[in-house]
């Protein structure tokens, strides 16, 4: 906000080239000659590489959860086709926007007019754009050694599905789709790297969620040890996920700056990131829905695809999220599932905020709304009929989460919040209202949306906390920032668990020289995992300091009491040491008692036995325009549980992101292509983003249920705003238009597309 921050773009070093990228303006085609040697001959050019000049390198490959448990195996039965996503592309491109050859030049401009003397001759491939023509049995492959273009099925049950629909009273059935996205970030992708031929070191600048994991991926495809590259995340501009996976660019930035022997840096254009950073959602279910004659839930069956573009870089990561979020905080005995991630000829497709959930709830909210009309019930009292309470916890749905473990709700009030939601929401008022309103000629709306969320997983983060000699507090740590405040977080628990001022606690994220592994910031995960691991190096230095202490106070350290960087003999301040004084005691060069190591540091690698589930309710209210088509969201309110808050400012400002995402789902943004693959919005002059005057005032209610799998008590927050607003927004839009009949089955829903379901049904009450 001061302009202080260090982006990547801000990095700049004597003799640096500017890398600028040549990406395929085919969605499918044949790369049948490249010809590198007058944009190689350009002044100021470096180095110009092409797919012939990378393939030993080898391809990409998996690098988060990348191995299958056993019990998913067995529950799933999954079959999945590995991709072999090349650095560049020798023979095929797959997607519009793919990268096929890269410079560096001595600035970005000289950069960018070497790519246009670079000569191509492609030989054009059929494209395969919609999920329905990828699944035809003469569908084009984009794999030619596959049998066709699914890249994962997965397939299980829970219970007896078949008997439950049969012995239903009232069942619905509905297909529920959500578009493509992007995840826009304020700051899009980029690199800076150095090789320095004096200590052989590569340090590689990004704004990558996973240091570490980028870490061992450049070490490994370039052929360095592990301990000569270095990675830093600097100060970023949101990820969202966009950020957590490896990308070519990953790789092939660091290694211009070996060929080079320069400075080298990158960093990605909005139109580049609209076509060559990841996709999300592009999810169509079809699912069923059925109860007994009180309304109580039977049995649920979804089968669903995902278009995962050219690519699946998380292999099973959105299939299984999507499938183990769709029960959510309800009573389903019986459940049976199939997805299938297939590939096509558009941009990657992986987790971004939510990462498989919002679709879940969307088409389960979505049928349950469905639901309640065929039993005669109105929505909020067939979810009220079905929400688990706090005394069933610990609830055990039958599944298993994808790091392998049951999956068991840990504690949770899902009735509470939903109780909270439609009592701040107003209901009952406000279906008086509405039937008022609609005697005007005026179309309100009510929509309610709950949604839980695994968060915490796996499997492990790792701090390093150190008093310095000073007496000042270091704490170092694997996740690394991205704009949401982690900073501040740790601090606050090494502060309460060390006893020291939080103002002498100097919090270092995301250095793979600072702590030697990590995993990343990703998943909803940092807080749980790697705040438990602050918490508990905290606590052993803490330990050890006030056993210092008591030597040198001559006293036990059950005597002691340590705060605010100081410690005191209870009962007696005036004996009292600081800090600083306390780790003089602890250098080389004093006499240390055997069986002691020097220095007043702790390092810890905390791995949680499983996920906790936070959970929530989004009660929305609209109104709509039917002449227009344009929806006024009246009243926003979010009633969430992530377990204790450690910085409730901080809990709010994470949740009332993720709404406004979610509001954007909802109502503005898809990508958009054309009949032959090409992407026909990737600005944001057509790409619709929320601004400030399409957010409404989002009331906000907090419950807490602390959870016993950590020892803070704590749940992920960062996605749990944007999973349900597409769904609760959906819901309210479809009650307003009751009379009408309009069924809404997709997001977005923008004003051209309610108009035409409005014409569809003739637009008479």
């Amino acid at each position: 906000m001061t302009g202080a921050g260090r982006f990547v773009d801000d990095i700049r070093l004597p003799g640096m080239l500017h890398v600028a990228f040549l990406r395929s303006p085919h969605a499918h085609a044949r790369i049948m000659k490249i010809d590198a040697a007058e944009a190689l001959a350009l002044d100021g050019v470096e180095a110009v590489l092409t797919g012939s000049d990378v393939r030993s390198f080898g391809h990409l490959r998996g690098h988060l959860w990348t191995t299958i448990a056993p019990t998913i195996q067995a529950w799933l039965h999954p079959e999945l086709r590995s991709d072999r996503q090349e650095l560049l592309p020798v023979d095929r491109v797959r997607h519009v926007g793919e990268a096929i050859a890269v410079v560096a030049a001595r600035d970005r401009y000289q950069a960018e007019d070497a790519l246009e003397l670079i000569d191509v001759e492609y030989e054009s491939l059929p494209a395969v754009v919609r999920i329905e023509e990828a699944l035809a049995v003469d569908a084009p492959r984009l794999n030619p050694e596959w049998p066709d273009n699914v890249s994962l099925h997965l397939h299980g049950s829970v219970g007896d599905p078949t008997s439950a629909f049969e012995r239903a009273a009232v069942s619905v059935q509905l297909r529920a789709r959500m578009a493509r996205q992007a995840g826009t970030p304020m700051e899009t992708r980029g690199l800076a790297a150095v090789f320095d031929q004096r200590t052989a070191e590569l340090t590689v600048w990004s704004n990558t969620q996973i240091p570490h994991v980028l870490r061992e991926v450049i070490s490994d495809m370039l052929g360095l040890p592990e301990h000569r590259v270095r990675v830093v995340a600097v100060d970023t501009g949101g990820g969202f996920g966009i950020k957590a996976i490896i990308y070519p660019e990953d790789v092939l930035v660091p290694l211009l700056a070996l060929r080079t022997d320069r400075p080298v840096k990158w960093v990605e254009d909005r139109l580049e990131h609209m076509t060559a950073s990841i996709h999300c959602r592009d999810q169509t279910h079809e699912i069923e829905l059925c109860a007994d004659a009180e309304g109580r839930l039977l049995g649920l069956r979804d089968r669903f695809v995902i278009d995962t573009g050219a690519y699946n870089p998380l292999r099973l990561t959105l299939g299984t999220n999507t499938i183990t979020h769709l029960p959510g905080p309800y009573r389903v005995p019986n459940v049976e599932v199939e997805a299938r991630v297939v590939v096509t000829n558009k941009t990657p497709s992986a987790p971004y905020r939510g990462a498989g959930r919002p679709s879940a709830v969307f088409a389960m909210e979505r049928a349950l709304d469905r639901l309640a009309r065929a039993a005669g019930l109105d929505p909020v009292e067939l979810r009220l009929r079905n929400t688990i309470t706090a005394a069933e916890m610990p609830w055990d749905t039958g599944m298993f989460y994808r790091d392998g473990q049951p999956m068991i709700y840990d504690s949770g009030d899902f009735r509470g919040c939903l109780e909270r939601a439609i009592e701040t929401i107003g209901h009952l008022a406000f279906r008086a209202e509405q039937v008022e309103a609609r005697k005007r000629g005026r179309y309100l709306g009510l929509g309610v949306a709950a949604y839980l969320e695994g968060s915490g997983i796996g499997p492990f983060e790792g701090a390093i906390v150190r008093i310095d000699s000073s007496g000042k507090v270091a704490v170092l740590t694997g996740a690394c920032a991205q704009g949401q405040g982690q900073e501040t977080v740790f601090a606050q628990i090494c502060a309460d668990a060390l006893g020291a001022s939080y103002e002498d606690i100097t919090v270092v994220a995301g250095d793979t020289n600072a702590i030697p592994f990590g995993w990343g910031t990703l998943a909803s995960r940092s807080t749980v995992v790697a705040g438990s691991a602050v918490f508990q190096a905290a606590q052993a230095v803490r330990a050890k300091t006030l056993q210092v202490a008591a030597e040198l106070l001559e006293t036990s350290p059950e005597q002691l009491v340590l705060e605010a960087s100081e410690v005191h003999v209870a009962g007696a301040p005036q004996r009292r040491l600081t800090l600083r004084e306390v780790a003089a005691a602890c250098t080389p060069q004093r006499a240390i008692p055997a069986g002691r190591s020097p220095g007043l540091e702790a390092e810890v690698y905390f791995r949680p036995e499983t996920v906790t589930y936070a959970n929530g309710v989004h009660a929305a209210t609209v109104e709509v325009n039917v002449e227009t088509g344009q929806v006024q969201i009246m009243r926003y309110v979010v009633v969430h549980d992530c377990g204790r808050q450690i910085n409730p400012k901080l809990v709010e400002a994470q949740i009332r992101g993720g709404v406004v995402q979610g509001i954007g789902e909802a109502l503005f943004e898809e990508i958009l292509y054309g009949e032959h693959g090409e992407p026909q919005n990737g600005t944001f002059m057509d790409y619709l983003v929320p601004t400030c005057s399409e957010v409404p005032q989002i009331v906000m209610e907090h419950l807490e249920s602390p959870s016993p799998r950590n020892p803070l008590g704590v749940k992920g927050v960062g996605e749990g705003g944007a999973i349900p607003p597409p769904a609760a927004l959906a819901n309210a839009i479809e009650d307003a238009l009751t009379p009408f009949g309009v069924i809404i089955d997709e997001v977005p829903i923008t004003p051209d597309r309610l108009r035409r379901l409005l014409r569809d049904q003739g637009a008479k009450e």
